[in-house]
């Protein structure tokens, strides 16, 4: 999850552009590498849509950096999970819409043999996610930005935590993403 040092994970409305700007060649790597040990990507709607629209042409796009060809393959590639009580169908590949018993699609996926489970953006999901007590881990890549009002991450999880902190890269950009696990009620 993108969130600024004073905890929007986007604008008042819904804009991502304050994390363009400290995207960098060595976050890409680390990025390409967290999606490369995933095999499912769990999303909300809005994340879905979004998604869904740019990814399937990137590989294709002659002006997409060639750089990047094996991001946009594997977001092509993983499998991926929407739910939504509003969408009546997805059209990107490996896609499965789940509109009921969130939880138990959740708990099943982690007791399957595999590889990791990513949240990307979503911030509705992972707050479920957080609330049901279904998060493994959190990586929060933590911008050098302040927006002074937005859309707040955990947005409405409900839940207070304890987190513990195992992990951290700092970027020459000024981004640091953290890792933590959860370390029981606050």
């Amino acid at each position: 999850m993108n969130i600024t040092l004073d905890g929007f994970m986007a604008g008042r409305n819904e804009e991502l552009d304050w994390h363009f700007r400290f995207w960098n060649e060595e976050m890409a790597r680390v990025a390409l590498r967290q999606l490369g040990s995933a095999d499912t990507l769990l999303l909300g709607r809005k994340t879905y849509q979004a998604m869904a629209a740019y990814w399937p042409v990137q590989a294709l796009n002659p002006g997409y950096p060639r750089e990047d060809i094996a991001y946009a393959e594997m977001m092509n590639r993983c499998g991926k999970i929407v739910f939504s009580t509003s969408l009546r169908r997805v059209s990107w590949c490996n896609t499965v819409l789940v509109n009921s018993h969130i939880r138990s699609t959740v708990l099943a996926l982690k007791r399957r043999r595999g590889r990791d489970i990513l949240v990307y953006g979503s911030g509705s999901i992972a707050a479920l996610l957080m609330r049901l007590g279904l998060v493994d881990e959190y990586q929060l890549w933590v911008h050098p930005v302040w927006l002074g009002q937005g859309r707040s991450f955990p947005e409405k999880a409900g839940c207070r935590r304890q987190m513990e902190c195992t992990g951290r890269q700092e970027f020459s950009s000024g981004v640091v993403l953290f890792f933590y696990r959860d370390a029981g009620p606050g």
